[in-house]
């Protein structure tokens, strides 16, 4: 029985690495999109720029309640195969938004990439936290991020190739062109380079939809949710402060994620860096990040407990902004980079601390968590306003979005994973 048990986990644990791929590749494109688009779309700073992020990420903050609603009625499997579908849907919208060079359309096609997404990640993360013991999740949510993070390492590296080869001397032909008929051509042409990588990325999308419903993929119902309670169920999901302090670590978690990872470019072009060099600066960061997941899948939880890694976690994020504000040039991007390795155990680690002892409210709880995946709609435009807006120096834009962040995150692994905890076990059952 054991074995059959073991043998089943196994098997959800590949289906789960393939779904954590996928949306790696589509997440991490951003990186590349949003240099691609400012070109594109001629957009006139790097706030308007961001709004790549903002449209992607904010698709988590409006559907996480209602994906967790559906999945209620639909269980995990066909809500993830549901979410794949819709991702697939927002890439073919891509199509039109180049043919027309409209700004809008893209954003709106990152919109609904990222609300297949928000249903995929509701799904998804509470499910492999509860497929094994609660004390290992950020092992096997460490190995999911590996699948994720070289994903992600990939999908800077195809579609820079594809969509921004000779990114720069196409830049400087556009910004010399005085013919509009001609501009407009390459402007054009520049644009209808994303077609045929979103149209194939439409029919992976779809081709894995289908894979998932028809997979023979265990449903995990609420007795296993309430297996991993460790004490009895409050009347409400904001009745526990340790997972309302998770969710506001974990928006600024991502929000300093997608910081190093996709504004890390901009950070470079800021001084002076071209294109042709800043495109693959995403990979570098995705890069560091698998690293730390190896880090996790061989210590967590044996040599290190969750809490421990975060903290870890948290100094390194600290140490690494203090040294990108004295530094400059490629030193400052090496360690924007090395920012990927303080990043990649803190999802693993935040994730299963917040919804340790949820019990039924565990879908709900796993909602509120996706809800501030919206951070990374937020701090890098924070970041972009400082430096485009207000005129700060670069590198005190970056300062300003990033430490605070990570004192934060050092609070919650210290403390606030704890609030709340020591009187569950006397609440009386709802």
């Amino acid at each position: 029985m054991s074995n059959t048990k073991s043998a089943s986990a196994s098997y959800a644990i590949v289906i789960i690495g393939i779904l954590f791929f996928s949306f790696g590749f589509i997440t991490w494109l951003n990186g590349t999109l949003i240099p691609f688009l400012k070109l594109a779309c001629q957009l006139e700073n790097d706030i308007q720029a961001f709004f790549v992020t903002f449209a992607f990420y904010m698709a988590y903050f409006f559907l996480a309640l209602p994906s967790a609603a559906i999945l209620k009625i639909s269980g995990y499997k066909k809500g993830m195969a549901f979410g794949l579908a819709v991702m697939a849907i927002g890439s073919l919208v891509f199509i039109p938004a180049a043919n027309s060079r409209s700004f809008p359309l893209f954003l709106t096609g990152l919109f609904i990439q990222g609300a297949g997404l928000a249903l995929l990640q509701t799904a998804s993360n509470p499910y492999i936290s509860i497929i094994g013991p609660i004390e290992s999740a950020a092992r096997r949510i460490s190995i999911m991020g590996i699948c994720n993070k070289v994903a992600g390492a990939l999908s800077p590296i195809i579609l820079g190739a594809i969509v921004l080869k000779n990114a720069q001397a196409i830049e400087n032909k556009i910004l010399t062109e005085t013919d509009p008929i001609l501009k407009e051509q390459l402007l054009q042409e520049l644009a209808s380079r994303i077609i045929t990588p979103y149209i194939i990325i439409a029919i992976c999308l779809a081709a894995l939809s289908l894979l998932i419903y028809f997979s023979r993929l265990p449903e995990i119902g609420k007795e296993a949710t309430e297996q991993n309670s460790s004490a009895t169920a409050r009347a409400s999901v904001f009745s526990y402060p340790h997972l309302l302090l998770g969710v506001a670590c974990l928006f600024l978690y991502v929000g300093v994620e997608v910081l190093a990872g996709d504004a890390i470019g901009t950070y470079g072009k800021s001084m002076g860096m071209s294109l042709d060099q800043t495109k693959y600066f995403t990979t570098f960061t995705l890069l560091a990040m698998l690293l730390g997941y190896i880090i996790g899948i061989f210590t967590i939880p044996r040599y290190l407990s969750q809490q421990k890694a975060l903290q870890a976690s948290a100094l390194l994020g600290l140490i690494l902004c203090g040294g990108i504000y004295f530094s400059d040039g490629y030193l400052a991007i090496t360690l924007i980079s090395l920012l990927g390795l303080a990043n990649a155990l803190m999802w693993p680690a935040i994730f299963p601390l917040a919804i340790d002892g949820l019990g039924k409210h565990t879908q709900m709880g796993s909602a509120l968590l996706i809800m501030g995946i919206a951070g990374g709609a937020l701090i890098p435009l924070l970041y972009g306003f400082l430096k485009d807006s207000l005129k700060l120096p670069n590198n005190l834009s970056f300062f300003m979005v990033s430490f605070p962040a990570y004192v934060y995150i050092l609070y919650y692994a210290l403390a606030g994973h704890k609030a709340g905890r020591a009187s569950l076990a006397t609440l009386p059952q709802s």
